[in-house]
């Protein structure tokens, strides 16, 4: 299997990151194609956590290219922080191994004060953003007055483009969100110099991965958020600013449905949430709290504490369903190590009626549906000295079984630690090796 989208199955925060960084080390590029520093992903290194916010998690593999695409929008920002930080950390070594598309579009300071403006006048009804100027920028991307990363390297055109689009966000600040405003002339500076920072990254998406096409070597396409998050497929309005489905790869990277081979969804052996939201499987007691607590549930963008609850298997089917997985990557299943017993959400009851999928009232579903649940005995076992799939507790491939038999999917990959190295393949996940 040569190119492989990598998606999240939830509502993000699944762990792709660590699965991208496992599957690049026989692969030659991972693109990022969608979502801005909204979105992190972490990886463990021995003792070292790195939290990464716009490079692809392929960043680790001294041989891989990593590309972000045109569908990723940037903050020149903290994209230039994340590069030096890496740099600093003895990674991106050789520069032309990160490829950045000058035709990605550029978060500015008017699009987070925007952002952050919306969500205090919404007050109590707020969506739960993360005030990166990550909708703001999309917005001004879909009107066709977006400034993309190129434009930084042409001080002409950038001032000619900044110019108007300044004077209307400053009016909207100013009379509507009651906010400060900006000038003109330190955003020209400040982003002309980013961006002269920045060309050495600058270059084009489709050499490289036509280039890599052509050898037949092998891409990962690395999706940012969760299905549920989706613009058009997820809980809305409380979802993210771009399409998070595998689909979504072929768009924002520049090339044909044909060339995708796999799609492989994380899911992570329970569900959590950021922000605000439906959460049908949402666990408020003190089952809630272990699992926030023994999985580290703290957002790597905003270090927010992450809502926790039980495995939804609707939810998941869904995700199959508007993905197209192959393949499941199921993640932290170690945090479930210790419970006595574990809930796997089937189906929900709604109106005297059980549903098994979201196929039809979706959002009425997902707000008033009550979960049916499936238990199933824990194993209460350590799983980090296991080096074979075969080696997991039976309550553990009990578990993992109900996945598959529900979703119809094969489980290809399991992880049994934060650590990047502690991944269990099963005879379907032998296939990527």
């Amino acid at each position: 299997m040569k190119n492989i989208v990598i998606i999240g199955t939830q509502w993000g925060d699944e762990g792709k990151g660590k699965v991208v960084d496992y599957l690049a080390e026989n692969a030659h590029v991972v693109v990022r194609f969608q979502g801005g520093p909204n979105a992190g992903h972490t990886i463990v290194i021995g003792e070292n956590k790195f939290a990464l916010h716009h490079i692809p998690s392929g960043i680790f593999q001294d041989h891989v290219t990593c590309v972000i695409a045109n569908g990723v929008v940037i903050d020149p920002v903290s994209c230039y922080q994340e590069i030096a930080q890496l740099k600093s950390q003895g990674f991106l070594g050789d520069p032309s191994k990160l490829v950045i598309s000058p035709y990605a579009h550029v978060i500015l300071p008017y699009h987070k004060a925007i952002d952050s403006g919306r969500e205090e006048k919404r007050g109590k009804d707020f969506l739960g953003t993360t005030q990166r100027g990550i909708g703001p920028v999309y917005e001004d991307k879909v009107v066709r007055k977006g400034i993309r990363l190129g434009d930084l390297l042409d001080t002409d055109k950038f001032r000619n483009k900044l110019s108007p689009l300044l004077e209307e966000k400053n009016f909207y600040l100013k009379n509507f969100l009651k906010k400060e405003t900006f000038d003109l002339s330190p955003i020209l500076e400040t982003y002309l110099e980013l961006g002269a920072k920045l060309k050495t990254y600058i270059g084009s998406p489709y050499v490289v991965l036509q280039k890599a096409f052509q050898n037949q070597e092998r891409v990962i396409f690395e999706g940012a958020q969760g299905t549920l998050l989706d613009l058009d497929h997820g809980t809305f309005p409380y979802v993210t600013s771009s399409n998070t489905l595998s689909a979504a790869a072929c768009v924002s990277s520049g090339i044909g449905p044909q060339r995708i081979d796999a799609v492989v969804g994380v899911v992570k052996a329970y569900t959590t949430r950021v922000g605000t939201g439906q959460f049908p499987t949402e666990l408020t007691d003190s089952t809630g709290e272990f699992l926030q607590k023994e999985g580290h549930e703290f957002g790597t963008t905003t270090g927010r504490k992450r809502r926790c609850g039980w495995l939804d298997l609707v939810i998941l089917k869904h995700a199959v369903f508007t993905n197209g997985l192959t393949h499941l990557a199921i993640t932290k299943l170690d945090v479930l190590n210790k419970l006595e017993e574990i809930k796997i959400c089937t189906g929900y009851e709604y109106k005297g009626k059980v549903f098994k999928d979201l196929l039809e009232n979706t959002e009425e579903i997902l707000t008033y549906g009550k979960p049916v649940y499936e238990t199933l005995p824990g194993w209460k076992k350590d799983m980090t000295q296991m080096n074979h799939f075969s080696e997991l507790p039976s309550e553990a491939l009990d578990y993992l079984k109900l996945i598959e038999d529900e979703l119809e999917v094969p489980v290809a990959f399991v992880s049994t630690s934060p650590e990047r190295t502690d991944v269990l393949l099963t005879e379907s996940g032998l296939a990527f090796k």
